[in-house]
């Protein structure tokens, strides 16, 4: 007989980015292991980006749930555009941020404790409980952020005790890197807090998707953690000719915070002194890219060799990563950050492409990086290393030396990642 598992989640095709892919691949491999998934999500959500080429990877054995949402995003939109950047968890450190920026982080960090979508917690709590009562559900899961999807778990889970509810941490709680940027008052500070430990402990399992935020949840309190990284599915692996450019590509969205200036200032260096070098090299950004980056670039020597795309769709995404040389990869370089492992990395993975990766030195991705032995990963220091290594993966595309690798993945792809989940959930 087929277990019935819940997944409640704010992200779901249409909804573009990382957010929405880990749930709708799971979901696409569960029924092979004799689950059978429901998946609960918002009717009329504010969704920051859209994809609509996402929506024919839903698996018709998914059944949909859906109820209305009140958010507040529209009315913060009126007030300061960058409320929808907040509304996707982008946080930029400006010299001189206006009093209206200041202002509209304040309140989102003081009133809307989780978030936003506070306002779905107790319509949700009502609307599942006539479902579970009607429906013989064997395990709830919960994705966040948003966090407010973890506290309609928690509502549930007070109503039925037995059902075994898991917590998917995609990005941490409190200890996300933005969390010190929002203002807080030591009342609200101490209110995120309190409701993460009790998510935490309440929580038949806590999934997390980095090495060190299992670490860190279960320094917390959590009673249970498994580790779940995100991964690549099939689509991924493609093989598409290659460019006549030595290509460098950036894939997903850049803030300032993660602004990798040593990068920038070893290209201009080999661009200057490298007469073939500058013949033949692209930067390509793939994605949305901070306004303060690309002023910087505009009047830099790296200008004519920039090619700018903006956000397209995953498809397009993936194109880029295969007819690219190098991939990029950044992180913030302080601590906070060393438990960060973009979701795109994996996909960088499936490509087969040489990784770049900077960041902060003992972090996650360094640690998948040697693992797969799929690139390099540099400090925002380096500067002669990075070069080298450039100049070392540019002089073997120019004499046509092997370059691409089949690099240990494997166990990063989506079936074998929800095989893994599968075996967590029985343990239960």
């Amino acid at each position: 007989m087929k277990k019935k598992i819940l997944i409640v989640s704010y992200y779901w095709p249409p909804a573009g980015g990382p957010g929405v892919q880990r749930w709708l691949k799971f979901t696409k491999y569960l029924p092979e292991y004799g689950f059978e998934p429901f998946v609960y999500i918002p009717e009329n959500p504010s969704y920051p980006i859209l994809d609509d080429s996402l929506e024919k990877e839903i698996s018709s054995k998914v059944k949909i749930l859906k109820n209305r949402i009140w958010e507040p995003y529209q009315i913060a939109e009126k007030i300061s555009k960058k409320n929808k950047n907040y509304k996707a968890g982008q946080f930029e450190t400006e010299k001189k941020e206006s009093l209206i920026s200041q202002l509209s982080v304040f309140i989102r960090g003081n009133f809307f404790i989780p978030d936003a979508r506070k306002y779905w917690i107790q319509p949700s709590i009502n609307f599942l409980e006539k479902f579970l009562n009607n429906h013989e559900i064997d395990y709830l899961v919960t994705t966040g952020p948003p966090h407010s999807m973890h506290m309609i778990g928690l509502g549930l889970k007070e109503r039925f005790p037995l059902l075994k509810w898991i917590a998917d941490f995609r990005d941490p709680w409190t200890q996300i890197s933005y969390y010190s940027q929002l203002k807080l008052t030591s009342w609200a500070d101490k209110k995120h807090k309190f409701l993460e430990k009790k998510v935490l402990q309440k929580a038949d399992l806590i999934l997390s998707t980095s090495y060190t935020d299992k670490v860190n949840f279960e320094k917390l309190g959590a009673k249970k953690v498994s580790c779940i990284t995100n991964g690549f599915d099939s689509e991924s692996q493609i093989n598409l000719p290659s460019s006549s450019l030595f290509i460098l590509s950036y894939v997903g969205m850049l803030e300032t915070l993660r602004n990798p200036t040593n990068l920038w200032e070893v290209l201009q260096d080999l661009l200057l002194n490298n007469e073939n070098f500058k013949k033949d090299f692209q930067l390509r950004f793939v994605g949305k890219i901070a306004d303060s980056i690309l002023e910087k670039i505009k009047h830099s020597s790296l200008k004519d060799h920039t090619t700018i795309l903006g956000y397209v769709s995953h498809e397009e995404a993936i194109q880029e990563m295969n007819q690219s040389n190098l991939l990029l990869i950044t992180n913030f370089p302080e601590e906070k950050s060393k438990g960060i492992i973009p979701g795109k990395l994996f996909e960088y993975l499936a490509s087969n492409k040489t990784i770049l990766s900077l960041g902060y030195p003992d972090s996650d991705v360094k640690k998948i990086l040697q693992e797969t032995q799929a690139g390099e990963h540099f400090t925002f220091d380096d500067y002669d290393k990075l070069k080298s290594f450039i100049l070392d993966e540019y002089l073997k595309w120019k004499n046509n030396l092997p370059t691409n690798k089949v690099y240990s993945t494997q166990k990063f792809h989506r079936k074998e990642l929800t095989k893994k989940l599968v075996e967590c959930l029985e343990g239960l």
